[in-house]
């Protein structure tokens, strides 16, 4: 996806959260977050748009600290979120294509890397506000879909501090069933390392697959979706060091 693709959608999924958060109210419990009240969310979502801007705002080229969430509720929390979030798109749009900045993944550019990084973290955001209504999901599209578990299995989870691991080498492959991807990890004593394939994939064993639309093992494995949302077959405690472990920290 291009980065102006990926503020359209920003754009959107922003919101969409609003949206469902206004509609639940401040106090609704978020099934896809135990222990999160949509006042939660909308505190913790907002913190993140704001603390992305100032990235791209301010210059920081080193890690910067948020500036933590508002002692907010109601009406004027759900403000709060609405303008931080137009207040990143705003700061997406008008950075300029050489900004230099801070990032924490690998990426083109710094502009692409948060673009695409907010992006997902609204969508994940925005089904957590969704699933407080307890109704169908917004259908998130097959190429962000792949996106993303690009995002998660070959960055987030490939970094030192991914707590995917198994002291006995496990081998666990992500099909999506209607795209030509797939994605082959490997969970050892290291961090994670996946390899994505077209197609099929390789012709090796696995010690586990997970087989599914792109849209549903998207949200399966950022934890928001069950495993029964999508097939699995073989071993299934090596698709539960994956549920248990993989939490974005």
């Amino acid at each position: 996806m291009r980065i102006t693709e990926h503020l359209a959608s920003l754009s959107e999924e922003g919101r969409l959260l609003a949206a469902a958060a206004e509609q639940a109210g401040p106090g609704a419990s978020v099934p896809t977050c135990p222990g999160w009240q949509i006042r939660h969310l909308l505190r913790h979502t907002g913190m993140v748009h704001r603390w992305a801007a100032a990235f791209l705002t301010e210059g920081h080229t080193a890690y910067h600290p948020d500036g933590g969430e508002p002692d907010l509720d109601g009406a004027d929390l759900l403000a709060w979120y609405r303008e931080a979030h137009r207040h990143l798109v705003r700061s997406l749009e008008e950075a300029p294509a050489d900004l230099e900045c801070w990032t924490f993944l690998p990426a083109p550019s710094p502009l692409a890397f948060w673009s695409r990084r907010q992006l997902h973290e609204t969508t994940v955001h925005r089904v957590d506000a969704e699933s407080a209504l307890g109704g169908p999901l917004t259908p998130v599209s097959v190429d962000r879909a792949v996106d993303g578990i690009d995002e998660l299995l070959t960055g987030f989870h490939a970094r030192p501090k991914s707590r995917v691991r198994s002291h006995k080498p496990r081998t666990l492959r992500v099909r999506a069933v209607d795209t030509a991807a797939t994605w082959t990890v490997r969970i050892s004593d290291d961090p994670p390392q996946t390899v994505r394939t077209a197609g099929e994939g390789s012709a090796e064993d696995v010690d586990c697959e997970l087989s599914g639309t792109a849209k549903g093992l998207y949200l399966t494995l950022w934890n928001r979706l069950p495993l029964t949302a999508v097939t699995l077959r073989g071993d299934r405690a090596v698709a539960r060091i994956w549920t248990d472990n993989s939490a974005v920290i």
